[in-house]
């Protein structure tokens, strides 16, 4: 059975490696970006289903990537993460097509919950 792919992007290297190893744990294939502009070109290499993305990022923050991924592959499913959860932003990501927006911290099992809920919906187009 394949693993499905999962990118995982943050600038932060403890967020990326921390959710790298429990997605791997839990059955998934992971790969990481450090920022927006590596996420795009992981995704031209080896595309996945479902992105995580912080949303500030030097060079390319969360939701220019998720207008990138949108443009180039609506089905991707896009989960945003933040320490800075705002209304104003949370409104435009959802509006831009984003399947979830998640304050940090977040729990585990509410983010795997949401990731299997994703890909089900993705996998089922």
């Amino acid at each position: 059975m394949d693993r499905q792919c999962i990118l995982v992007v943050d600038d932060e290297e403890s967020t990326r490696t921390g959710l790298s190893k429990i997605l791997d744990k839990s059955g998934y294939r992971v790969l990481t970006a450090k920022n927006g502009v590596d996420a795009l070109e992981k995704l031209k290499e080896e595309p996945c289903r479902l992105v995580i993305t912080d949303m500030k990022m030097p060079e390319m923050d969360g939701i220019r990537l998720l207008k990138e991924i949108k443009r180039s592959d609506p089905g991707v499913g896009v989960i945003i993460i933040t320490a800075y959860g705002e209304v104003d932003s949370y409104l435009e990501v959802m509006n831009l097509g984003a399947f979830e927006y998640l304050n940090k911290p977040f729990k585990m099992d509410d983010l795997k919950r949401i990731i299997s809920k994703i890909l089900a919906e993705t996998t089922d187009n």
